[in-house]
């Protein structure tokens, strides 16, 4: 598995997969692209710039669509993914959390770590979260994250790939563990 992503990550298409795949995490898709990223990265790290700029610029374009299923369509497409996520028990808390001083906060944890980026954006569209504050935190905090994988990727390259290529089980379950961790946050909230 490990060869085909990272054979798959030097071909022609695989920014254009990282956008799509960046954009849909941030709205919709339970799979966070940087995956994908430390791959294109890894094989080629001369793309690290390109790889990070589009990754977050997708993330970004991403989350105002997590903003509008938000604040157009929570009950009809928003609502389904706070479901799906286990959130509806806290939704509660997530509209206080929003609509108070830490909501800005909250936000920019969420566009940093492993929490699910999608149910903060959403939650930010139906809270009412003001639009351009939401997209200036998004940007900060999904630039912040993307172009420090890849530059860690860029400076140490060649060592992260040895040490992945020889700890790539445990390195996919360490990611397996945030991202179930990241859920877990949300679920806890």
């Amino acid at each position: 598995m490990y060869d085909w992503t990272m054979h798959w990550a030097d071909t022609p298409v695989s920014l254009a997969a990282l956008f799509a795949i960046a954009v849909a995490e941030s709205s919709v898709f339970p799979i966070p692209p940087d995956v994908l990223l430390i791959a294109i990265v890894a094989a080629n790290p001369k793309r690290w710039l390109q790889a990070a700029g589009l990754c977050a610029a997708g993330s970004v374009a991403g989350a105002a669509i997590g903003y509008l299923i938000g604040a157009v369509f929570m009950a009809t497409a928003g609502q389904p993914i706070v479901d799906f996520y286990g959130a509806q028990a806290r939704w509660e808390q997530v509209v206080g959390i929003y609509t108070g001083v830490w909501g800005v906060w909250f936000l920019a944890g969420a566009a940093f770590t492993p929490i699910p980026f999608k149910v903060a954006t959403i939650a930010a569209g139906a809270t009412g979260m003001a639009f351009w504050p939401f997209l200036l935190v998004s940007f900060v905090g999904r630039s912040g994250r993307f172009f420090l994988v890849s530059t860690i990727l860029r400076i140490w390259g060649p060592r992260v790939r040895h040490s992945i290529e020889r700890h790539f089980d445990l390195a996919a379950l360490l990611f397996l563990a945030l991202l179930v961790g990241g859920f877990l946050v949300i679920r806890l909230l």
